[in-house]
């Protein structure tokens, strides 16, 4: 009689999850390898902001500089012409973009909630009408623009800078596609107990909508901040002109400074920094809320 084949057995002290730890280890080199890619720029921005234009250039290229030189943020406040408008430069793009920014906001949650929780008829056409928008560059359409609004008189002002990007059409995609999600029982116990629907908007559907609401605010956020082209064709005087356009005029000078342009690009980047670190607490919430609903 054949006796029974025996199962072999692991030795002691083999690592039963060593397959998932390996594949634990590859994926933190692969993130670890990206965040170095993402941040290397940032670190060398900041650290040529406070060198020399000769040790910037010096190769191989020192990280850390061998003397801080301050003097480059001055430079970069008053100008390569000392006219220090570069802090009104600021001022413009930080209510420009926070203009944009509100409306957008406001304005697409508006249209993204009549979208997802309101019948009608043609409802799609519109939806499909707003998305098709999309696919227009800016600069076909950007001629046109310009006339309308030297029609209205909003040449070298903030209204020009503002009134033709008060909101997109990606900003009413994302919120259509997240209030879609939202519980429509909630709405309707809401209109039982007489909650009108300006209400609704305001109580439920704005204070539960962060994470969209923060993604449509940095892009657009961002979007504007470095927006170059429209303000280029719009403003004539220096005083209403925005970053990028400082940007690109300090760069065209014939002695400029390379510790200062890095520097100018420092002081520029923190705004959205700023608020990216401000709302991106409503991004980590969303991400739960999301992994939440999988489970």
């Amino acid at each position: 009689m054949n006796r029974p084949t025996s199962i072999p057995r692991m030795p002691r002290g083999t690592p039963s999850g060593l397959p998932e730890k390996a594949g634990n280890a590859l994926i933190w080199a692969l993130l670890a390898a990206f965040a170095a890619v993402v941040v290397a720029p940032l670190l060398f921005m900041l650290g040529a902001s406070l060198m020399d234009s000769i040790e910037i250039m010096t190769m191989p290229y020192r990280w850390i500089p061998s003397k801080v030189k301050w003097a480059n943020f001055a430079r970069a406040i008053a100008g390569n012409d000392g006219s220090f408008i570069f802090p009104r430069n600021i001022l413009n793009s930080v209510i420009v973009s926070g203009s944009i920014t509100l409306t957008t906001v406001f304005l697409s949650a508006s249209v993204g909630y009549g979208l997802a929780k309101f019948r009608f008829r043609g409802r799609n056409v519109a939806f499909l009408a707003i998305m098709a928008t999309m696919m227009i560059p800016f600069e076909t359409i950007m001629i046109p623009v310009y006339l309308v609004t030297l029609g209205l008189g909003l040449q070298d002002s903030y209204g020009g800078l503002i009134v033709p990007f008060m909101l997109n059409a990606f900003a009413v995609f994302q919120m259509r596609q997240y209030l879609q999600t939202f519980p429509d029982e909630i709405l309707d116990a809401a209109r039982i107990d007489g909650t009108s629907e300006p209400g609704i908007f305001r109580r439920i559907i704005l204070p539960n909508s962060g994470p969209v609401i923060a993604t449509v605010a940095v892009l657009t956020f961002r979007q504007q901040w470095d927006n170059l082209l429209w303000p280029l064709l719009i403003t004539q005087r220096e005083e209403m002109k925005t970053i990028p356009a400082y940007i690109v005029k300090f760069a065209a000078e014939k002695y400029a400074d390379e510790g200062a342009m890095m520097a100018v690009a420092v002081i520029a980047s923190l705004p959205v920094i700023a608020l990216f670190l401000t709302l991106s607490k409503y991004f980590v919430g969303g991400s739960a809320m999301y992994s939440a609903g999988k489970e």
